[in-house]
């Protein structure tokens, strides 16, 4: 598989490599044309098989895939089996990768920039609402201001409209809402994951700025309804053990 335009890296130095796909390089037919990794959303189970062993020449193993329920459960990896259900992980031995799926949804990369540890993070606004990012800091073994973080591809504000019942959910935050029509507010998840982060103590925070619904290099749920997903890996290098 070629790199070229099927990824966008995060912008980590050695030992820290993650990545995000995009709907580029893959086998499946449309909807889920090309690249989808999602197992769950109606495609092929024979090509999403598939894509996932071209991702896999990527990395330096295979990826721990999680059974997200868009809530707030984190796991270390040593923890994984196949159909755990969490929405984030993470890991503090070199090697082992961290996969989340999205289609609209936050990734979240979070990582000590030495290799101590990495986690990746699945946050819808249930997510954030759950407070996942808060649990996966918790969860890590070094101090939240030695951590850094970053948002890859996401549903933006301006494709975003929600109801009362998210608004009202994130009342720490109402700037990260502005009014559309009666009733419904554009949402600004990227706005809340920022302030989420620096409130668990993370000091550098850089957003992708790319947006799902917007461009067409990705899957969107909001935007296609019937899609793929893309996936966000994280590894600490084999050879900084």
């Amino acid at each position: 598989m070629s790199a070229e335009g099927a990824l966008v890296q995060a912008p980590f130095v050695s030992p820290i490599r993650a990545l995000c796909t995009t709907r580029r390089g893959g086998v499946s037919a449309p909807p889920f044309d090309s690249l989808n990794l999602g197992a769950a959303c109606g495609d092929r189970p024979s090509c999403v098989e598939r894509n996932r062993a071209l991702v896999t020449s990527l990395l330096p193993a295979a990826a721990c895939w999680l059974r997200q329920i868009h809530g707030a459960g984190v796991i270390h990896l040593d923890d994984w089996s196949t159909g755990v259900s969490a929405d984030a992980a993470w890991t503090d031995r070199p090697g082992q990768v961290a996969a989340i799926l999205t289609a609209d949804c936050l990734p979240i990369v979070i990582a000590e920039p030495g290799g101590r540890c990495v986690a990746a993070i699945h946050a819808g606004w249930r997510g954030l609402a759950a407070d996942v990012i808060g649990n996966c800091v918790a969860a890590l073994p070094t101090r939240p201001e030695a951590l850094v973080a970053w948002i890859g591809p996401r549903i933006c504000q301006r494709h975003y409209e929600v109801d009362a019942t998210v608004r009202d959910t994130f009342d720490l935050a109402p700037e990260a809402f502005t009014p559309t029509r009666p009733g419904h507010w554009s949402a600004d998840l990227p706005a809340v994951a920022r302030k989420q982060l620096r409130r668990a103590g993370l000091e550098t925070v850089t957003d992708s700025a790319l947006c799902t619904a917007g461009d067409k290099r990705f899957f969107s749920y909001r935007r296609d309804g019937r899609t793929g997903r893309m996936a966000t890996f994280v590894w600490i290098e084999p050879d900084a053990a």
